[in-house]
């Protein structure tokens, strides 16, 4: 499944993705004939279950189309709708067409049978006709919201993507269960930070292939700037971060399963959110001025890494929930929790 899944979503970017593509949605534009092309081709509901109308795919198969999705820039929402759907399907929701996006921040509360409070920093919400959220309450439920019953705030990130406010007054949700006992109240920073650690090693993947490349091509002192050796050490350095990216996100969801592993989610953002900042400095020193320039397509990765390096928790963030967990199992601990690739304890309590 996860060749066949990778295949095709590789041909479907390479189509429709194009430099053009994304700078016309960072003006605001809404991409609606690449979503209908994304939504055909069945990937907002791989992750659930062939009972709910999905295709019952697992984590470990989707790792690929969320590196490409990163690669490629990819300006809708899939990964969100992704994680949207696998929520609503573990919680005996029925899975939603459309435009959809996720919340995983906010105030939301769920009393009397209405959600009131503010979705923050929503993937695309200007744009998306439903969200999922966990809205807190008498005991934290998953709820589906339509979006046309919001107050929209606008903001975007640094690349240009929607990150907005929903302000919702009483809005009675149009499905909504309790939230599994086997997941934790943050099941969608700790999913989001997932998906964006495996976007983030796409993107690290796009940006070394563009560094490599120039390196090979452009020629200074009547040679390519790729033979010499402070190039070579950058170009060295940032194909090591792509690389552990790469193999911390395919670990972390390779782990999850019903439940997502929280360490090696953890973990991947963590290594995913320094290596942007790494790889995206290297990539403009290696490229010079022309890496900077409007024209150059380099920009519209690095943007891309910049943002989503704080997206769903930032390496501070992580980082420092980790450092507690680790400290306070103790020392005895440690070593049998990196073996193991989980912590004791640490799954049930975290939220």
């Amino acid at each position: 499944m996860r060749d066949l899944f990778d295949s095709s979503v590789e041909r479907l970017f390479s189509d429709l993705v194009t430099a053009d593509a994304v700078l016309a949605c960072e003006g605001g534009e809404w991409p609606a004939e690449l979503w209908t092309a994304v939504e055909a081709s069945g990937f907002t509901l791989a992750l659930v279950p062939e009972s709910l109308g999905g295709a019952g795919a697992a984590w470990a198969d989707v790792c690929g189309v969320l590196r490409l999705a990163g690669g490629f820039n990819l300006p809708l929402p899939l990964p969100e709708a992704m994680l949207a759907n696998w929520l609503l399907g573990a919680s005996g929701l029925a899975a939603v067409s459309g435009t959809l996006s996720v919340a995983a921040r906010g105030t939301l509360r769920l009393e009397n049978g209405r959600v009131t409070g503010a979705a923050v920093d929503v993937p695309w919400g200007r744009h998306v006709r439903h969200v999922v959220a966990v809205a807190a309450g008498a005991t934290p439920a998953v709820v589906l919201l339509p979006t046309e019953a919001a107050t929209v705030v606008r903001t975007v990130n640094t690349a240009a993507e929607p990150r907005d406010t929903l302000k919702f007054e009483a809005v009675v949700p149009l499905a909504s269960a309790a939230l599994p006992t086997a997941l934790s109240a943050d099941v969608l920073k700790l999913g989001g930070a997932m998906m964006r650690a495996a976007q983030i090693a796409g993107a690290l993947e796009t940006v070394l292939a563009m560094a490599t490349t120039y390196a090979g091509e452009r020629v200074q002192f009547g040679k390519p700037i790729g033979s010499f050796q402070a190039i070579q050490h950058q170009i060295a350095v940032l194909a090591e971060h792509a690389a552990a990216s790469v193999m911390s996100a395919e670990a972390a969801f390779a782990e999850s399963d019903d439940r997502l592993a929280r360490l090696p989610v953890m973990a991947a953002k963590i290594g995913a959110s320094e290596a942007a900042g790494v790889g995206a400095g290297v990539a403009h020193a290696v490229l010079g001025a022309i890496g900077f320039t409007h024209e150059h397509a380099l920009h519209l990765t690095t943007r891309r890494l910049w943002s989503w390096r704080s997206e769903f928790g930032s390496l501070t963030d992580w980082s420092q929930q980790l450092g507690r967990a680790l400290c306070g199992a103790g020392s005895q601990a440690f070593w049998p929790s990196i073996t193991a690739g989980a912590l004791a304890g640490f799954e049930e309590t975290a939220a």
